[in-house]
């Protein structure tokens, strides 16, 4: 590198910061060949917004400061435009940060509006009004966050019929995806392309604590591929929790509850290779007779890698946290071990044991119904559960591991509500 740099001229040296095809990662260069829209998806902090700033620099500017580029009027469509003025525009790796002096576009706050001196323009919206796109003309559009937009179906429609402009009029989405229906839309059509990259990718401008931290709290949950995998998670065909099952399933106050357990589903291996000990709390609120009783999901409080007694300490604790009435374990892996060990770390824990003599699907079909009747409730932050949910399906776990979390759920529902309504489970024994 040294030897490269001496090589070169004041002036290339100069122009090296700014020649982004020269530093860029791949998921940040734009595809060859005819496409109308460039999708980016991406994980927290990938670059994503760094690609959209230089790609709206690569459409407007000229070989030299006033010479034309290939685009005169460019879109910046975001959420907000406080969004678009701090992120696209003034961000840490926004148009104005990318861009060298003698070509620096001027923000004219009047307009809403960035002017490079050639004359390109680049103007800012928000996804909040889409009418707003009705008028202008454009022959590029930056949009960024798209799958997050309040009125994303709207919004993105009014900027389609506004890319009217020039020879071949292009928009550029940095995103990190979320299951919302223009996305999906948008990445069906021929007529686009798409780059990927985990939040990793960029990991030499992001701290290694913040690294560390997210992986290590999100790893394999539905969060984690959507905001550090940049995975658009969508529904799993024949998932027995949908979507919309568990978005209507959010609760607002916690009610005043009338019993409250904690289900633990022991892992089968020890070490911090083995699946996690699944440690889930719910209640019920027991108004009127059992088949108007509803659940609540309350806390995931499940680990990983601590061993029998780290499990037995964390379901101890979320036991003592919510005065749970008693813990309700499965013994398939390890038998009377279980209640031992959990009666070493609180003797007096009130434990009941459950043994089960069929598949995981059996036994999560009634809880699963139970949600489609609108009678189970989650609080919030019980998106590792969430996600595991979404991948049970009538033939199977389609997920990595096992479903540890969603079992602990399901016998903590069975304790709670299928028990007391007469429902007679051939699959569960309880010793």
């Amino acid at each position: 590198m040294k030897m490269f740099l001496e090589d070169m001229e004041d002036g290339e040296r100069l122009a090296l910061p700014f020649l982004f095809e020269f530093w860029a990662h791949p998921h940040q260069l734009p595809p060859e060949g005819d496409w109308r829209t460039w999708v980016i998806l991406g994980g927290r902090g990938a670059g994503k917004t760094r690609a959209g700033a230089e790609w709206v620099r690569s459409m407007v500017e000229g070989p030299r400061p006033l010479d034309p580029g290939k685009c005169k009027r460019v879109a910046l469509v975001g959420e907000t435009l406080d969004q678009v003025r701090e992120v696209m525009v003034f961000g840490d790796s926004g148009i104005l940060k990318c861009t060298p002096p003698d070509r620096m576009p001027k923000w004219v706050s009047g307009r809403q509006c960035l002017v490079w001196p050639n004359g390109a323009e680049a103007m800012a919206f928000s996804a909040f009004s889409p009418e707003s796109l009705r008028g202008p003309q454009f022959d590029a559009a930056w949009a960024d966050e798209l799958a997050k937009w309040p009125k994303g179906r709207e919004t993105w429609d009014q900027l389609q019929f506004a890319l009217r402009l020039g020879r071949d009029p292009r928009a550029c989405v940095t995103t990190t995806p979320r299951n919302v229906e223009v996305l999906k839309t948008l990445l069906e059509l021929e007529s686009t392309v798409r780059t990927h990259a985990p939040t990793e990718a960029n990991r030499a401008f992001l701290a290694a604590p913040f690294l560390d931290e997210v992986r290590r709290r999100y790893e394999g949950t539905r969060l984690g591929l959507q905001e550090l995998d940049g995975i658009l998670v969508d529904q799993v065909d024949g998932a027995l929790w949908t979507l919309e099952m568990l978005d209507a399933a959010r609760m607002g106050r916690q009610p005043e509850l009338g019993r409250i357990v904690v289900a633990v589903d022991p892992p089968a291996g020890d070490g911090k290779a083995s699946d996690a000990c699944g440690i889930i709390v719910a209640g019920v609120v027991m108004d009127g007779p059992p088949a108007a009783w509803k659940g609540y999901v309350l806390e995931d409080a499940s680990v990983q890698g601590l061993g029998p007694a780290g499990w037995a300490a964390a379901a101890c604790e979320a036991a003592a946290r919510w005065k749970a009435d008693r813990v309700v374990a499965e013994v398939n892996q390890g038998g009377a071990m279980v209640t031992s060990v959990l009666h070493t770390v609180d003797p007096m824990l009130p434990v009941k044991t459950v043994h089960a003599t069929r598949g995981k699907i059996a036994r999560a079909e009634p809880v699963a119904a139970l949600y489609e009747q609108g009678r189970v409730f989650h609080a919030r932050g019980l998106e590792a559960l969430e996600a595991q949910m979404g991948r049970m399906t009538n033939g199977g776990y389609l997920g990595q591991g096992s479903p540890d979390r969603v079992d602990a759920l399901v016998w903590a529902i069975h304790e709670l509500m299928l028990d007391k309504q007469g429902y007679v489970s051939p699959q569960v024994r309880v010793l």
